[in-house]
């Protein structure tokens, strides 16, 4: 399995590319896993094709503009949409599909509409090309913490998918004292390595099970 974790989605910026043209390919299929979304923000389908509908949403160009760099055609592009999925169609489009593509957001609540649309085993059983930003590199960890923000008002771990679990990850680090702090106590609690990705430019691939750190990661280790 390759998996690729990273911290904001412009997969299309040149030092990403030159990085990931090995692995992504024209002929590749992606089912995109757009079930992060906030209760607050998105409680119809109106709401959700405000953030990922295909007709002037938040994140569906940008998605499908990142794939583009890499010769993926549109068409070869599926959302999974929460409101008009059914269990079987969602199913089939991880299962037909050669990359899964997990957005950011809520990763708790991601992993919630996951196993409610009885999504997980399907997931479990691919073996292509996983990847994700934010909340979808998160949720690729078998268990990841969640730093004190605006969404988590304190420290927590939670469950992931396991596809992952010989590190932990920090991401959207800006050196705070809260993700410090967060850092410490995985590091004093879990004995693993973390990883802290930022903004700028950093991700993590994983080639069946070789760590490749890309830009600016960050490693603390115990």
């Amino acid at each position: 399995m390759i998996n690729i974790l990273l911290d904001v989605p412009n997969i299309e910026n040149t030092d990403f590319y030159c990085e990931l043209k090995n692995y992504i390919k024209p002929n590749h299929s992606v089912a995109v896993i757009a079930l992060a979304f906030r209760d607050s923000q998105v409680k119809s389908l109106a709401d959700w094709n405000l953030l990922y509908g295909k007709e002037n949403s938040k994140y569906y160009s940008k998605i499908v503009d990142g794939l583009a760099a890499y010769g993926i055609s549109e068409n070869d592009i599926k959302f999974i949409n929460y409101f008009t999925d059914s269990k079987e169609s969602a199913a089939q489009k991880i299962a037909s599909s050669d990359i899964i593509y997990f957005l950011g957001g809520l990763p708790d609540r991601m992993l919630d509409r996951i196993i409610k649309l009885e999504l997980y085993h399907t997931l479990m059983k691919f073996d292509g090309i996983v990847m994700g930003y934010s909340a979808g590199a998160l949720i690729q960890l078998a268990e990841y913490h969640l730093s004190p923000d605006d969404d988590y008002t304190e420290f927590k771990y939670c469950k992931g998918i396991p596809y992952l679990d010989s590190f932990y990850l920090q991401v959207h680090y800006e050196n705070t004292k809260v993700q410090n702090e967060s850092i410490k106590r995985v590091i004093s609690e879990r004995k693993k390595t973390v990883y802290a990705t930022d903004f700028k430019f950093s991700a993590i691939l994983v080639d069946n099970g070789n760590i490749k750190l890309i830009g600016n990661v960050k490693t603390f280790k115990n």
